[in-house]
């Protein structure tokens, strides 16, 4: 894969992947990284989406994350090629793995997720929490990201709190030199919408790509017309 160039600000998106982080768990990274995989194949491009680690079965045994996304990519993949490590509690993914007595590979999971990217124009990856998530000892999600060299796309949960933790995740993005490609405000609370939005379209160094609409989890082919591309992708 080529490589993004290390722009803290506007970068050209020059590599085939993305990294999509939050600035929480449950705002919706799994819904966004769907709706994108959905928007790039209805454009006639081959795409995968992936989520290397996951944890929190649901009670039908099945990871609901991982199939929303095997669904999404284009052609279709299997659960092997979108996961490599599941676990059963809804933990933060170390701990969850620490009580499946489970070490994460990092090695492993950036290898799968470049074989992953073979044969296919774009490579959706969607990490486990907030970019700072550790996953081992001494490192986590930033680390792998910073391996992978993709650049970082941020969703942001519109609600009380939402700006203060957006800046601090491009904080964390820039101080690793990581390209910021870009952010997508999700479920909006009606109170604090307006207000979040325009003090984050004037304090984000990067595009935003999309607002969306609160839309069931398994509807998220709804979602592809709210959202954009970055630029370089086109």
């Amino acid at each position: 894969m080529n490589r993004a160039q290390k722009s803290p600000d506007h970068p050209r998106i020059q590599t085939r992947g993305i990294w999509i982080t939050g600035t929480d768990t449950g705002v919706g990274k799994t819904a966004v990284t769907a709706a994108l995989a959905r928007l790039c194949a209805g454009r006639g491009m081959r795409v995968a989406a992936l989520k290397p680690i996951v944890s929190g079965v649901e009670a039908d045994g099945t990871w609901a994350d991982v199939e929303i996304l095997r669904a999404a990519s284009q052609p279709p993949r299997s659960i092997a090629e979108t996961n490599l490590y599941a676990f059963d509690p809804p933990l933060a993914p170390h701990w969850a793995a620490r009580r499946a007595d489970v070490a994460v590979d990092r090695g492993r999971v950036v290898a799968f997720v470049r074989a992953q990217g073979e044969g296919v124009d774009h490579l959706l990856v969607e990490g486990a929490g907030g970019l700072l998530a550790p996953l081992g000892d001494g490192w986590g999600l930033a680390e792998l990201a910073e391996e992978l060299r993709f650049p970082v796309l941020l969703v942001v949960g519109l609600r009380l709190g939402a700006i203060n933790h957006a800046l601090l995740s491009v904080e964390a993005i820039r101080a690793r030199g990581l390209p910021f490609a870009g952010w997508v405000a999700n479920t909006p609370n009606p109170e604090v919408a307006e207000g979040t939005l325009e003090t984050l379209r004037q304090r984000l160094p990067a595009p935003c790509l999309g607002v969306l609409p609160h839309i069931p989890l398994w509807s998220t082919a709804l979602l592809s017309p709210y959202l954009s591309l970055p630029e370089a992708w086109y």
